[in-house]
């Protein structure tokens, strides 16, 4: 099969001119989606003749005049496939549509993709003829505001015009995906609170979890012993919607969009555990190095200041464990949010453990202002890895913020909606069994969500928590026979980080005829791997074939010697 040519088309004079009138262009962030997975595409800046080079296109920004939409149609009548994620309200009067933004709501996601839950959405870039009067159950349909609200339209429109065809999303997926993941706006006030008292997020500390967009009510769940937890990854499922309907548009016209594996041949999810050195007793820390090296576990250390004796970080070094950076701007013990003070703790860290390079930081109490400035700091002192974005009551535990793959975060208006050159990964709860904090019955149905998900499973436990509430140590000890029965590897946030970035190196050139990727790049120490999606009447081994986003997809085991000779 040939592998697809996809054009992804982001018009730079429409962003621009959204820029100018200080407006977000979400929509850069379907780059990150498609990176993360190493799908083939181009960038292209504008409707011009090059379209006539691609199989399928996605419609992220368009220029709405009149000679660009000419452009587009033509490319359509000739047999081009648009999938297209904006309002333009150009052209879906083109269509006979008129257009509508509406805010939040449910989508019910095509049914082979397995989720038996409605995913949240923040936005709808409706198009609509008349009030809907049914859905089509196969492709989706959205509901406004609760999962059982009044049904708004199908999530997916489809126009066909000469031998090619738009295929409109009614929910805004990019915006979805960046609001769930970083919230909608920056970070100035206190969040609302659960209404049922379990999470008061306005205590007066600027936070993550003050810029959450999920529903109180609707999606969090409760455990058999009571604990309240946000049970659905949405964001990353909504990147789901979108890869299976690229798939699935190829899949139509004999193409295919291979994609990368997560993790090496051999691994599908990890659990990572980190933790933060708060009052940095060093009796809590050798409690906590012999309770990891029972369990034959490497971690991740979050150092706040002033942090341990030189001894003891030698120790923990040498026993293989990553030295990290926990940034204290909590006004509360006198911290300051400020670059200046950011780079003078990570100095101090640096100077006391003998370290050259710092890969993560976490923020003591998860301190978030504004939209981008931590990630900034992270970017200009070489941290690759962020784990501020994660909650920080008893009450929001779980895919808080949808999400439990590491992803780079996108900018602000202000920035160009840029791409952020810094990792965040985000913790599901911290402290299991702790008397003020979660037990140990939401292990399991967090592992099972990133397990399905195929993510990262992060885990937060204080060394201090260690020392003074055994039940706490009993619960580590849980989580890691749980995640071990299940398959999980355990990683440190710089191995994460490492293999993220490496893997992300790998180009698929192209596809042979018997499926075999062509790809170039580099992955250092574990073999790679490939998936192809084929049609499922084909007649493929069995062995060599699994369902990935809804369609069944080859296997290709790229050994790292092979992808940097190829």
């Amino acid at each position: 099969m040939r592998m697809a040519k996809i054009g992804l088309l982001l018009d730079e004079q429409a962003a621009a001119d959204k820029w100018t009138k200080q407006e977000n262009v979400f929509a850069f962030y379907i780059r990150e989606v498609l990176d993360h997975l190493g799908i083939p595409y181009q960038i292209l800046s504008n409707q011009t003749d090059s379209l006539k080079e691609m199989d399928l296109l996605i419609a992220g920004l368009l220029n709405e005049s009149r000679q660009s939409l000419d452009g587009l149609l033509s490319f359509v009548k000739a047999g081009g496939t648009v999938i297209h994620l904006s309002d333009s309200p150009k052209l879906a009067s083109w269509a006979g549509y008129k257009t509508e933004s509406g805010g939040n709501g449910y989508g019910y996601t095509p049914k082979d993709l397995g989720h038996p839950k409605p995913l949240r959405f923040l936005k709808t870039n409706t198009w609509y003829k008349g009030a809907p009067s049914g859905w089509n159950a196969k492709s989706g349909f959205l509901v406004s505001g609760s999962p059982k609200g009044p049904v708004l339209s199908e999530l997916w429109t489809v126009i066909h015009s000469g031998s090619g065809k738009i295929v409109h999303c009614q929910a805004d997926i990019p915006y979805s995906i960046v609001g769930i993941q970083q919230g909608i706006e920056p970070i100035w006030k206190d969040g609302e609170p659960a209404p049922d008292g379990t999470a008061g997020i306005d205590d007066g500390q600027l936070k993550a979890d003050d810029s959450f967009t999920l529903d109180w009510s609707f999606d969090r769940a409760e455990t058999e012993t009571g604990m309240n937890y946000f049970s659905e990854a949405h964001a990353d499922k909504w990147r789901e919607v979108l890869v299976h309907k690229l798939a699935e548009m190829a899949l139509e016209k004999g193409l295919t969009v291979p994609f990368a594996g997560r993790w090496p041949e051999g691994i599908e999810h990890i659990a990572t555990i980190s933790h933060d050195s708060d009052f940095n007793l060093e009796e809590s820390a050798d409690i906590t190095l012999s309770l990891l090296k029972e369990c034959e576990v490497h971690s991740t250390w979050c150092m706040i200041e002033p942090g341990y004796e030189r001894p003891l970080y030698e120790r923990i070094k040498q026993e293989g464990h990553e030295l990290a950076f926990h940034y204290n701007a909590l006004e509360l013990e006198n911290g300051l949010w400020s670059e200046k003070e950011f780079k003078r703790q990570l100095q101090d860290l640096k100077s006391k453990a003998d370290l050259k390079t710092v890969y993560t930081n976490k923020n003591h109490y998860t301190r978030f202002e504004g939209w981008g400035e931590l990630f900034e700091w992270c970017e200009n002192e070489g941290i690759q890895v962020d784990q501020s974005r994660g909650p920080s009551k008893k009450g929001n535990i779980g895919f808080l913020f949808g999400t439990c793959l590491p992803y780079y975060p996108i900018a602000w208006h202000t920035e160009n909606n840029r791409q952020y050159n810094v990792l965040e990964l985000g913790f599901l709860t911290q402290d299991l069994n702790h008397h003020a904090l979660a037990d140990t019955s939401v292990i399991d149905p967090f592992l099972e969500e990133v397990k399905r998900i195929g993510g990262v499973a992060h885990f937060l436990f204080h060394q201090l928590h260690f020392l003074e509430q055994p039940k706490v140590s009993e619960a580590f000890r849980k989580l890691v026979k749980t995640a071990r029965d299940r398959r999980f590897e355990f990683w440190t946030s710089k191995q994460i980080a490492i293999w993220e970035r490496e893997r992300r190196k790998m180009k698929i050139e192209g596809i042979s005829d018997s499926g075999e990727p062509a790809v170039s790049g580099t992955v250092t120490g574990a073999n790679a791997v490939i998936w192809v999606p084929v049609p499922k009447e084909a007649h493929w081994h069995k062995e060599a074939a699994e369902i990935r986003y809804g369609h069944l997809c080859l296997k290709k085991i790229l050994s790292h010697t092979q992808a940097q000779t190829s």
